[in-house]
């Protein structure tokens, strides 16, 4: 499971710095500076729960349960989370309304925070003092 999660968060970390050259370089004059904002905090939280899930694929002090809830947590937060800010950043480039799915968001953010949840409670509970 652990060769699955970094093998994950190296292709979250890849994709996310291709979609920042591409939101700084190519949609920089097709879009708003509000929309490239948005488009920005998308990128961001996919980096940031790429470095988490390295981190969870190389700790020893987690169990194998609670990296594995993580991985999940993570991977469909992100999707679900970038994914929509994505989409709805770029709406005004293509025919289809994503303002559909705007909903979306908000529980790909809240995926997120449980995923950090659970790697604190996880920690907490190790009786091993020698974190």
């Amino acid at each position: 499971m652990d060769r699955k999660i970094i093998a994950t968060a190296a292709v979250l970390g890849m994709t996310s710095v291709i979609l920042g050259a591409f939101g700084a370089h190519a949609l920089k004059d097709l879009l708003e500076a509000d929309k490239i904002i948005t488009f920005e905090t998308g990128v961001r939280y996919q980096m940031y729960h790429a470095i988490l899930m390295l981190f969870v694929g190389a700790s020893n002090i987690l169990s194998a349960k609670a990296k594995k809830t993580i991985y999940y947590l993570c991977l469909i937060g992100v999707f679900s989370f970038s994914g929509s800010i994505y989409l709805l950043a770029t709406d005004s480039l293509n025919s289809i309304n994503f303002r559909a799915i705007g909903f979306v968001t908000p529980i790909g953010g809240l995926l997120l925070i449980v995923g950090w949840a659970v790697l604190f409670f996880d920690i907490l509970r190790k009786r091993d003092n020698s974190l």
